[in-house]
Formats: structure tokens, C-alpha cells, sequence
């Protein structure tokens, strides 16, 4: 039982045990359903592992030493493809694809030094590859033979952005999704098909079709059956993302997915999958999440009803879902608010761990269990993730402790009911932690994340305000010590926030966040280049609306301590956005701490970036809340 003051509890959580996690990224099979692929990364460092499961022998490290795997094109993601006895995977220095034998042996270069790539996929006759390649902010679908003796051909072009492309399992066919500035991958994006032709020495477009998509609809993770007779894919077309099937001989397509929420995800990334097919092309299994917890369902072809794997552990979020081709396992990422990410192989009957992310020392009665919540403000409801301290009744007598209020980043993103180390180090301190799923976050349909057009700097900022009044109304915290954290965009409306409600927080944390809406419109990357057009509007025609919605110009109003953390190599967000505010609370004698990373990028990967930034949150709020008084 805690003794010490909320914010002051002893936590088995500490500053180094949360810099030594691993992160577990994405996982799949290889085609014969006898070897499991992963990817972690350890220190920022991507490495792959492998598991036979014929064999059951020890999980072996694929990558040892000398290679960094990593995607390389937008955020990331989508880093390796598993076919044939052998991972093609990019490595993240030079951009290059590589090639590796699962048996350790053989490792070659398959594409030069030359750009950046992701996503590839592998033929299903092993012998070339098709992969996302970027060079100078031009993007293409290429194609080249796995044994690196063609250079890469562009297969696909014309497109700002290309994503998801996958294979037929005849071979002669592919499948992806493209969309074009200004728009983002959520906004509008629209699924091709690609008859390949064969004429020369590697295959090439002969024919291109539009599957579905386009203005004003989302599309995800395009699949083809194991058969050949359907590709699935997510659209959100009406309303939400649910899962359809497009019959390749007729063209036709078709809803298969009948239930609430959602089956589908912002496509942040390469590489993101909630769909799979089963080994007899007979069902999908697909991620559905409903309020931020997600569950999988089984998708009989036919229409039959759908039904949710049992779940025993207790997960309460699934990601990078992948089916042996050979029997009735999935393998996924799985966590809960209590449980760290693992790599978990389940069927309908059984459930195995393959990977941890941490020791799991932690007792599952020692951490913050998750709430989901919703609340009212104005003629809106507002959704969000409540966290109470372990032990703590809100309904006892005495002092209430202080909150936390986490922004996601994004601003088109979803706190989700996975397990955040973040959530866990304060909720195990003594604080209250309250994740915003403001207006413009996904999740809860496509009506409620298109809120937020025109409006960023106004409903996140609103929501975020109204996430402390409901803390205080439910009698839940400290109405006088409410802090406010986020990152990137959340980092945004954190700034925002202080300077439209200064009375309302007790300090706040901002790690790389935008404080100079103009400067981010001209000196991000290419992915978000045209971002600011739909939440803000677009320049110069609404400049006056960027100078009145950016932290920079109306500084002077924060008066609550703040500290301020950023990556010296961030492309997204570059140091000068936090520089300026910080210079801005200087003049005006604000406290507030200013860490600069040295060779961190837009987030922190290595261990003792980590560490350090969580050692300096903690003294700093020990300062500024905790020691500070009414």
C-alpha cells in the first residue's frame, strides 16, 4: 500500500527499466508456414529474428552486427517481406534492399545504394521483388530480380505516393494503393490492379484499373486470397472502415464486414496490416476495433456471421496481424494496458508467447488499468483512455492526486488501449492519466476524424481543456495540478493549450512540437508537405488563420513551467520549432528546461535518450507540481 503523496509513490518503473525495453515491430511467415519472421529493435537498432516452428528450437537473430533494418521512405515501416526460405529487408543507412537465407547463410545485396526503399514484396515464384522506392521526394513502384543482377526498374509512376503493393499468387497481376497531394492517405486514396506484361527481362504494367477509392475515401491494406479469386481491402466509403472483396474474374465488390467500429487504421506508415486471409482462402481474419480496443474476427467469405477469437490472456490491442499459409494460426503483436507488446501465435484452442518486449516483472495489479470514457462538451461528445493510480479510490476521502493529460500525436491518430510505458511511469508515480481522443482522431468514424478539418488549433485545443474540466467534475484529480503532455502534433495543441487556457494547467511537457504553423508548412517532409492544407487551410489564402493558430506568435500567455524536449536530426518537426518558444519563455522568465537530443530524429530510439528524458520529467514535475503548493 502507497504511503508517500500522489506523485511522489514509490514506482517499479524506473528511468533505465524504461529505456531497456525492446521494441517488437512487425512480424509474418514465409510461404511454407514452417518459419516465423520479426523485426525489434533494441538501442535504435532494427534487427530480425527468426523462429522455426517445425523444429521448436530458439528464436536466432537473422541481422547480428553489421546492418540497421528499417524502411526508409515517409515514417517508416513496411521493412521486410518473408518467401521462399529467404527475407529481402531494407537497411536503413544506405537505403539498399538485402536478401537473407532464413538458415543464416548467403547474404547478398539486392538493390544499390541509391534512394531509399520499403515495402517490399516477393514474387511468388521467388525471383523478383517489387518494393516502394523514393529518391528526391519522387516516389515509384519498382521491380528487380532478387538475385541483384537487373538494376531496379520503375514499375508504377505518376503517383506522389505509392503503398501496400502486393502480389497475385499467379504472379501475373499486382495490387496498391496511391493518392496525390494535397491530400493524406485517410483523406483520399484509391486501389489500383496492374495486368503485368512479360516481354522483356523483368515484367512491366501492360494494363491499370481502378478497384475502388478515391475523392473523399480511405483505402487499406489491399490482399489477394490465397486462391487468387478476391482481393480484400479496407474502405472507409461509407462512413467507417470495413472490410470488402472485389472478385478479380468479374469485378465485382462487395461489404463483408457487418459489424460497429472499425476495421481499419491511418496509414501512417508502410507496412500496416489488420487483415489477413486464412490458409483456405475460406475467411479473413481482421482487427476490429471498437473505442480503442481491438479484438479479432474471424470473416467467413460466404456471409456468414462473424466470430471473435478467444482471447484468455486478456489482450486489449492486436497489430501486424499475419496467418500461416499452411493451417489455422495467426500470429500478431498483442498487449493490454497491463501487458507489454508480445509476439503471440493463436488458434482457436491455444495461445503461445513467443517474444517479450520486457521482463514483465511488473505485476499486472502494480500498473494502471485502462477505462474508456466519453464526455460532453458543448453539443460534442469527446472520447478518451482513463488510467487511475493502482490501488487508488476516487470515491475516498483526503487529497486528490494530480493528471496528466496525453495528446496524441498525429493529429490523425488514436490513444488505444495498448500497453504505453509513458502512461504506466506516471499512473504508477500517483498520477491520474487521461489519453484526449479529441475531435480528429480515428477511430470513432470517418465523420468524427474529418472534424477536425479546418479546425486544428480549435477542437484539439477545446477537447483538451474539456478532458481537464471533466477530471474535475468527476472528482477524479486535482482540478489546481493538471499537467499537459504531448508530442509532434499533441506537442502542437499542448503549446496551444497554455496559451488559450493558462490557468488551466500546472505545467506542461512538449517533446518536438510545432510551434510555427508557417515554418511547418515550408520545411517539413515530403509525406506532410501539404498536411497543413486540410487542417488549417491553405496559404496565402489563410494566413491570417496561420499567424492566429500558431503558439509563436501569442507566447507571451504561457505562464505554466514548461519543458521542452527535441531531436537535433528531426526532419518533421526541425529543433528551430522549439528553439523559438524556448527563447520566448527565456525573454519572459518562464521556468522551464530545454533538452536538445543529440542524433535523435522525430521520437526517441536509443536507451539513453530514454532514460533521460524520463528522469527529467520526473524531477521537473517533482519541482513544479508536486513540491509546489496550491
Amino acid at each position: 500500500m502507497q504511503t508517500l503523496p500522489f506523485g511522489l509513490w514509490a514506482s517499479p518503473l524506473t528511468p533505465r527499466q524504461m529505456a531497456a525495453s525492446l521494441r517488437l515491430d512487425d512480424v509474418l511467415w514465409d510461404a511454407s508456414g514452417r518459419y516465423i519472421v520479426w523485426l525489434e529493435a533494441l538501442d535504435g537498432r532494427g534487427a530480425l529474428w527468426c523462429v522455426d516452428t517445425q523444429r521448436n528450437d530458439a528464436p536466432r537473430e537473422l541481422t547480428p552486427g553489421d546492418l540497421a533494418v528499417r524502411g526508409r521512405v515517409g515514417y517508416g515501416g513496411g521493412a521486410f517481406a518473408v518467401g521462399d526460405g529467404q527475407v529481402v529487408f531494407a537497411e536503413a543507412s544506405s537505403g539498399r534492399l538485402w536478401c537473407q537465407h532464413l538458415d543464416g547463410n548467403s547474404r547478398r545485396p539486392v538493390t544499390p545504394a541509391f534512394g531509399s526503399a520499403a515495402a517490399p514484396a516477393l514474387a511468388p515464384d521467388g525471383k523478383t521483388v517489387i518494393f516502394v522506392h523514393s529518391y528526391e521526394e519522387q516516389d515509384c513502384l519498382a521491380i528487380t530480380s532478387l538475385d541483384g543482377t537487373h538494376w531496379p526498374q520503375q514499375l508504377v509512376r505518376g503517383h506522389d505516393f505509392v503503398m501496400w503493393p502486393c502480389w497475385h499468387p499467379a504472379g501475373d497481376r499486382i495490387a496498391y494503393v496511391a493518392w496525390q497531394h494535397p491530400h493524406m492517405p485517410w483523406d483520399s486514396s484509391t486501389l489500383y490492379l496492374a495486368e503485368l506484361g512479360f516481354e522483356g527481362q523483368l515484367p512491366h504494367v501492360h494494363t491499370t484499373r481502378i478497384v475502388a477509392g478515391g475523392e473523399g475515401q480511405s483505402i487499406v491494406q489491399p490482399c489477394f486470397s490465397p486462391d487468387g479469386h478476391y482481393l480484400a481491402y479496407g474502405s472507409d466509403h461509407e462512413g467507417t472502415w470495413q472490410v470488402y472483396l472485389y472478385e478479380v474474374a468479374t469485378g465485382n465488390n462487395r461489404r463483408l464486414s457487418a459489424g460497429a467500429g472499425e476495421y481499419g487504421q491511418p496509414a501512417w506508415a508502410q507496412g500496416l496490416r489488420s487483415l489477413a486471409w486464412s490458409h483456405d482462402s475460406q475467411r479473413i481474419y481482421a482487427l476490429h476495433n471498437e473505442r480503442g480496443i481491438r479484438s479479432i474476427e474471424a470473416l467467413p467469405i460466404d456471409g456468414s456471421p462473424a466470430s471473435t477469437l478467444a482471447n484468455p490472456e486478456g489482450y486489449t490491442w492486436f497489430s501486424q496481424l499475419a496467418a500461416s499459409p499452411r493451417n489455422d494460426d495467426l500470429v500478431s503483436l498483442a498487449s493490454a494496458s497491463t501487458i507489454p507488446p508480445r509476439l503471440v501465435v493463436q488458434n482457436a484452442a491455444t495461445t503461445q508467447i513467443l517474444r517479450r518486449s520486457s521482463s514483465e516483472l511488473v505485476a499486472k495489479e502494480q500498473l494502471a488499468d485502462v477505462q474508456c470514457v466519453s464526455w460532453v462538451a458543448g453539443t460534442a461528445t469527446i472520447h478518451g483512455m482513463l488510467y487511475l493510480p493502482p490501488g487508488y479510490d476516487p470515491n475516498q476521502d483526503g487529497p486528490k492526486p494530480p493528471a496528466v493529460i496525453r495528446i496524441h500525436g498525429g493529429p490523425t491518430d488514436q490513444a488505444v488501449a495498448t500497453y504505453s510505458g509513458e502512461v504506466q511511469f506516471f499512473a504508477t508515480r500517483g498520477y491520474v492519466v487521461l489519453d484526449v481522443n479529441y475531435r480528429g482522431s480515428t477511430g470513432y468514424g470517418r465523420a468524427y476524424a474529418q472534424s477536425l478539418r479546418y479546425a486544428w488549433g480549435v477542437f484539439d485545443v477545446a477537447d483538451a481543456i474539456s478532458g481537464a474540466h471533466y477530471l474535475a467534475q468527476e472528482n477524479l484529480a486535482d482540478a489546481s495540478r493538471i499537467i499537459i503532455i504531448g508530442g509532434s502534433a499533441g506537442g502542437y495543441t499542448v503549446l496551444e493549450a497554455l496559451c488559450q487556457a493558462p490557468e488551466r494547467f500546472r505545467a506542461g511537457i512538449c517533446r518536438y512540437g510545432v510551434s510555427n504553423l508557417f515554418a511547418l508548412a515550408t520545411d517539413t517532409h515530403k509525406f506532410e508537405a501539404h498536411y497543413l492544407d486540410s487542417l488549417v487551410g491553405p496559404l496565402p489564402e489563410t494566413a491570417t488563420r496561420y499567424r492566429e493558430r500558431s503558439p509563436l506568435f501569442h507566447a507571451e500567455r504561457i505562464n505554466a513551467p514548461m519543458a521542452i524536449f527535441q531531436g537535433s536530426e528531426d526532419r518533421v518537426v526541425p529543433p528551430d520549432q522549439a528553439e523559438t518558444i524556448v527563447a520566448a519563455l527565456r525573454r519572459r522568465g518562464i521556468p522551464h528546461i530545454y533538452h536538445l537530443f543529440d542524433g535523435e530524429g522525430h521520437g526517441w530510439r536509443r536507451a539513453e535518450t530514454i532514460a533521460t528524458y524520463y528522469r527529467a520529467i520526473d524531477d521537473f514535475l517533482r519541482q513544479h507540481v508536486v513540491f509546489a503548493g496550491a
